[in-house]
């Protein structure tokens, strides 16, 4: 099994309606490859291969405002491939079973399901937020920093808000991630919204979800906030049923 996590860095962060110039500048993508498989057929043993990073041309002028997050100019991606062509190398059919992001959300905006072709794609972001809710922050570098994955070479991974070294560093939390989880699990909470770990509302600001009164977050669902803040009052007021339920049980 070959698991590809990838980044991009773009224009902007949408892109176009008619589907003309992406916005992508910058391509990156790391391969996890599994060595071998356990007794239930379960892959295991995961390898890093080494990152491949490219230049995008957009299709247009980067503005100076996406340059400077990641340092790319027009000078850079004069005569690199466009889009469609670059889309090719990254996402052949025969060389990813499924493929992995942080953050996810974001690179579907150009890996759409035409170009998955019903593979999946694990979000390395909402599978953190499930496994390490303790963690002190949730994007890629702040997890690189708390997990200090093995085998991580900090003269690849320093070039953060770049393709290849964002992904590179992806790469090493997913094979972290694999180590306590599975394959299906990743996948299932990648399919669903994200499941919040701090409150950002109101007098419950900096709380964890997990402490807050059940009567508050009956409030929040009958109120207009992201799938993201629903997803998690729901959770909670579902554990808080099934805990009830046992208890009564017993």
């Amino acid at each position: 099994m070959r698991i590809r996590t990838i980044d991009l860095e773009t224009t902007g962060f949408t892109p176009p309606e008619d589907g003309v110039g992406s916005g992508v500048c910058d391509l990156g993508w790391v391969d996890l490859v599994a060595g071998s498989a356990d007794l239930a057929g379960a892959p295991r043993d995961w390898a890093i291969c080494p990152m491949v990073q490219m230049y995008v041309h957009p299709g247009h002028a980067i503005p100076a405002k996406a340059s400077a997050i990641h340092h790319i100019v027009d000078e850079d991606v004069a005569c690199a491939p466009s889009w469609p062509e670059a889309l090719e190398m990254v996402a052949a059919p025969a060389d990813a079973t499924m493929f992995a992001a942080h953050n996810a959300k974001f690179e579907r905006q150009w890996f759409t399901d035409e170009v998955l072709a019903g593979r999946p794609i694990i979000c390395t972001y909402k599978c953190a937020l499930r496994l390490w809710p303790d963690a002190p922050g949730h994007s890629n570098q702040a997890l690189r920093y708390w997990r200090n994955p093995e085998g991580l070479d900090r003269h690849v991974a320093d070039f953060a808000h770049r393709a290849g070294p964002d992904a590179y560093v992806t790469a090493h939390l997913l094979r972290d991630m694999l180590q306590i989880a599975t394959i299906d699990e990743l996948v299932q909470w990648s399919s669903e919204p994200a499941l919040l770990v701090t409150c950002h509302i109101g007098r419950y600001r900096g709380t964890p979800w997990r402490d807050i009164d059940s009567g508050f977050l009956w409030w929040v669902l009958e109120r207009d906030f992201d799938e993201d803040v629903h997803h998690t009052c729901r959770y909670w007021l579902d554990q808080r049923r099934a805990e009830a339920a046992a208890g009564e049980v017993a």
